[in-house]
């Protein structure tokens, strides 16, 4: 279990993480969102012990992560830049992690070059930005690492590559107990991969939830009046509003509260339309964003 209990880390006097408290069941997958310079990547720096915290604890399994080899040992993190020893072919790689990770996995890595088909005595820096991508995961999974950490992990993978390697974490997910932390701007792909969500801002932490419930939580709403009669300005008191919008005679809403709770309050004024429709991880995030002022686009069609 990953446990970060009131962090706090500051540069220049700006405080990048202030007071954030999380925790990442084993074997599960956490998707770690937020808008740019929310303070995502310092927190994974400062889980992976590559930054010491100003204040706040940082434990792996009871364990504390800075300055302990043992719980490194555990983890395994790819940047949103994967960093390779200058001009090392991914064998020369592979033998610098084996020589670092005790569980270091000979047969898993082979499995994997023959998953990915990449020429292991190339060296690395002559690949394109997805094939460096897909040597980073070779090495990552080849150390059968207990925590594996990922800034934006996706990026630059194609497709087929995409869903090859999202299809390998969950095996080792279901497999080995392997617990994994995603901080991803690709709300849709965290969609598909998690199943516990914490949402930054500002360096704090907004949310966190299950995904399941946070998806139950929030809602879009659809009603229109016979004879495109005005909507009841009481309706929205029933309801907490995130966003409303107008469309013709219909009104669309998204709400929060239980799915019951908010059915109950709009059905008793008798619309002539009334529809609850599901919202994407990616329409949650903006919703929930917005209602703590921040700017973003209205991306719903």
């Amino acid at each position: 279990m990953i446990k970060i209990s009131h962090i706090r880390k500051s540069f220049d006097g700006l405080e990048a993480v202030e007071n954030v408290s999380l925790t990442v069941n084993r074997g599960s997958i956490y998707g770690l969102l937020g808008s740019n310079g929310a303070g995502k990547t310092t927190l994974l720096k400062l889980l992976t012990g590559l930054y010491v915290p100003d204040e706040g604890l940082i434990s792996i399994d009871g364990q504390p992560v800075y300055e302990s080899p043992e719980v490194k040992e555990k983890i395994f993190f790819i940047q949103d830049t994967p960093y390779f020893l200058p001009h090392y072919t991914t064998k020369q790689m592979a033998q610098f992690y084996e020589s670092i990770y005790p569980r270091w996995s000979n047969e898993r890595f082979q499995e994997l070059v023959a998953i990915f088909q990449v020429d292991v005595h190339k060296k690395i820096h002559r690949f394109s930005k997805g094939i460096q991508r897909q040597v980073a995961f070779i090495l990552a999974l080849s150390t059968l690492p207990e925590v594996l950490i990922l800034d934006e992990p996706l990026d630059g993978l194609d497709p087929v590559m995409r869903k090859k390697v999202k299809s390998l974490m969950i095996d080792d997910v279901a497999e080995r107990e392997m617990t994994v932390l995603i901080s991803s701007h690709n709300l849709r792909e965290v969609e598909d991969l998690c199943d516990f969500v914490g949402i930054m801002h500002k360096g704090q932490m907004m949310i966190e939830k299950d995904l399941d419930d946070l998806k139950s939580d929030t809602h879009k709403v659809q009603i229109a009046f016979k004879g495109g009669a005005p909507i009841p300005p009481s309706i929205l008191d029933s309801v907490k509003v995130l966003h409303k919008e107008k469309r013709g005679s219909i009104l669309l809403l998204i709400v929060k509260g239980k799915e019951e709770e908010v059915t109950e309050s709009i059905v008793k004024y008798q619309p002539v339309i009334f529809d609850i429709l599901p919202l994407t991880l990616e329409e949650i995030f903006i919703y929930e964003m917005g209602d703590v002022g921040y700017a973003v686009e209205n991306i719903l069609g």
